[in-house]
């Protein structure tokens, strides 16, 4: 990182009996793998990528003379980020969402914002699934312990290598946010067993009985419910902490909590704790606050202990290779004239 890496895609015919136009500059801000963008904007654009983790790495020419921009997750960008921008026109986040970019900002400052909003809808589904499974199933921990070499071989040592495990059929899933994952995981749960129920207050009312699960309608019914809940909303600067010690102290005692859509939802510091009192049994975390995620930096580090009950690792539900060139290839119905804007 440090220096924006610029890749001329094709070279125009020059015409003779006039100016030869030049053509727009295209970023790719937080990576390097371009791939997918050479074959479809070769005839449009010239393409550069920054491998940025800020603007202070994005090379001045990128910053000069860039109208539209690339972005996944990994670099936010400030009003004063925006602002150093200066022919800036639109921007494309590679996912879903837009909490690392300032709206507001961008919208006086005359840029669109555009993102991918069935990006890894599918994957984010059953990473969801695989990580409820391993909580109620417990098959982490005796993984772990068949690596370590514990004999488990009688009935009450299997009892004690996998306490904590539960039935799930019966079980009540509750989802905060009941979009395309949220809803892609009701279809998935209601299969094994559980009764989904879900809080989202930016639906219609309906789409719960397409769908056969029970909507309520404040998120302390929802926690009171649920023994497992499971977060698939976007952050913003409303629902930041959405899980901290005052709603974490509605949940049930001993409920499960995931969390596969950002970390900024969740306070680690009070799921620490309530993981340390027993008051959550365990917590799948696929995103954190703070990335990349290390154990030295996370807030709930000195209690190594909780370690056995929380499972933690790098935010995998949207990594998938034809996953991400079909991601790619949605990004530039955005860069397309102006009847494609409804795609935004």
């Amino acid at each position: 990182a440090g220096e924006c890496h610029l890749l001329i895609l094709s070279i125009r015919p020059q015409i003779m009996n006039g100016p030869m136009h030049p053509r727009p500059l295209v970023a790719l801000l937080d990576g390097r793998d371009c791939t997918v963008e050479m074959p479809i904007l070769k005839d449009l654009a010239t393409v550069a990528f920054c491998d940025a983790q800020s603007t202070q790495e994005i090379h001045e020419k990128v910053l000069n003379e860039a109208v539209g921009a690339m972005m996944y997750h990994t670099i936010t960008l400030t009003r004063e980020d925006l602002e150093k921008f200066k022919a800036l026109r639109i921007i494309i986040r590679i996912g879903s969402g837009y909490d690392n970019i300032d709206i507001k900002a961008a919208g006086e400052l005359g840029i669109a914002v555009c993102n991918i909003p069935s990006a890894a809808v599918e994957e984010t589904a059953d990473s969801t699934l695989c990580h409820i499974l391993n909580l109620y199933r417990r098959n982490t921990w005796l993984y772990q312990a068949l690596r370590e070499g514990t004999r488990v071989q009688s009935v009450e040592q299997i009892r004690e290598v996998a306490s904590g495990a539960a039935r799930i059929r019966g079980e009540t899933l509750g989802l905060i946010g009941f979009g395309r994952s949220g809803q892609a995981v009701a279809v998935r749960a209601k299969v094994f067993g559980f009764n989904v129920i879900f809080y989202d207050p930016y639906l219609q009312d309906g789409l719960e009985r397409s769908l056969g699960v029970q909507r309520v309608y404040t998120l302390q019914d929802l926690l009171y419910q649920s023994d497992c809940v499971s977060l698939h909303c976007n952050l913003n600067e409303h629902n930041h902490h959405l899980i901290n010690d005052f709603t974490i102290k509605q949940m049930r005692q001993g409920a499960f909590l995931v969390n596969t859509a950002r970390g900024g939802l969740v306070d680690e510091k009070a799921l620490a704790q309530a993981l340390k009192e027993g008051r959550i049994r365990g917590a799948a975390l696929d995103v954190h606050e703070t990335e990349p995620f290390t154990l030295e930096a996370a807030s709930f580090w000195p209690a190594a202990q909780l370690f056995e009950l929380t499972e933690t690792q790098p935010d995998e539900a949207g990594t998938h290779a034809p996953l991400t060139q079909y991601v790619k290839r949605r990004v530039f119905h955005n860069f397309g004239p102006p009847s494609h804007a409804t795609r935004c």
